[in-house]
Parts: C-alpha cells; sequence; structure tokens
C-alpha cells in the first residue's frame, strides 16, 4: 500500500467516524436540521461550524506548501461559473438530502451502522452517477453559455 492510500485511507476513516459521532448520518436528525420550522435541531450547524475551523487551518497549511505531502502536485478544481447544470446538479442534491436525509459522505459510513436504508440510498447513487455518464460532456464554449462551432 502506498503512502497516499495509508493517508487517504485514515482520512477517510476519521471523516467517516466525525460523520457517525455528529449524527450526520441519522436520517431523522439530518431531516430535522432541514425543518426550520417548529422541529428544527440546530445541531448539525454547529458541527459544519467546527468543520470550518480545522479547514481553515488546512488551507493556511497547504498556501505555503510548493506540493503536497504524499503527492507530486496538487490537484484542485477548476472554477468554472454558475450554469444551469450547476444550478440544476445542486437542486437535485438539496432535493435528495432533504428527502432522504443523506448525502454520499454520510450514507457510505452509514453503511456500518444502518445497512439496508444506506445501501438502497447508495444503489440510486450509483445509477444518478452512471446516468450523468451517459450524459454528452460538455465543450468549454458550451460551459460558458457559448454555442460550440460545428
Amino acid at each position: 500500500m502506498t503512502r497516499q492510500a495509508i493517508v487517504s485511507l485514515i482520512s477517510g476513516t476519521l471523516f467517516g467516524a466525525g460523520l457517525a459521532v455528529s449524527g450526520m448520518i441519522d436520517p431523522a436528525r439530518v431531516r430535522a436540521f432541514l425543518d426550520v420550522g417548529a422541529t428544527w435541531d440546530p445541531t448539525l450547524a454547529f458541527v459544519m461550524g467546527g468543520a470550518l475551523i480545522p479547514m481553515v487551518a488546512a488551507w493556511v497549511f497547504v498556501r505555503r506548501r510548493m506540493r503536497p505531502v504524499v503527492a507530486s502536485e496538487f490537484h484542485l478544481p477548476a472554477t468554472t461559473p454558475i450554469d444551469t447544470r450547476l444550478i440544476g446538479g445542486a437542486s437535485l442534491f438539496g432535493i435528495g438530502w432533504g428527502l432522504a436525509g443523506l448525502c454520499p459522505g454520510p450514507a457510505i459510513a452509514a453503511l456500518a451502522i444502518r445497512p439496508i436504508p444506506a445501501l438502497i440510498f447508495c444503489l440510486g447513487m450509483a445509477v444518478g452517477f452512471a446516468l450523468f455518464r451517459m450524459l454528452p460532456p460538455q465543450t468549454q464554449g458550451e460551459r460558458h453559455g457559448l454555442q460550440a462551432a460545428r
């Protein structure tokens, strides 16, 4: 096992444990957080806020480095403009999160605690990933709202 794989495994395990301990893999708690009416549970707001502290420290640390500790270079996502695909995907994510009380990370962690409901969610998520891969790729021009030259 490579050093990068070991660090990834430790990071993923720590992330999953954090999700479990914080209650973010409990669909009822997530739904109570999303219901800002009478049953609103602010606990997850504190969890999310608490997650910002180590993330800010990590970004300060990363900006001072020339390269990652266990990789040859940084792989940062490209910045893309807000478009209909992004809004549509974010909307689908939010609807799914609200209905199921799960999103990808917590769903995978929930496989250890509530395997049947989490497995149903993960199978649906896998189908969604497969359907997305079947869509034609966007060209740079389409990404910026321009017609691709043909």
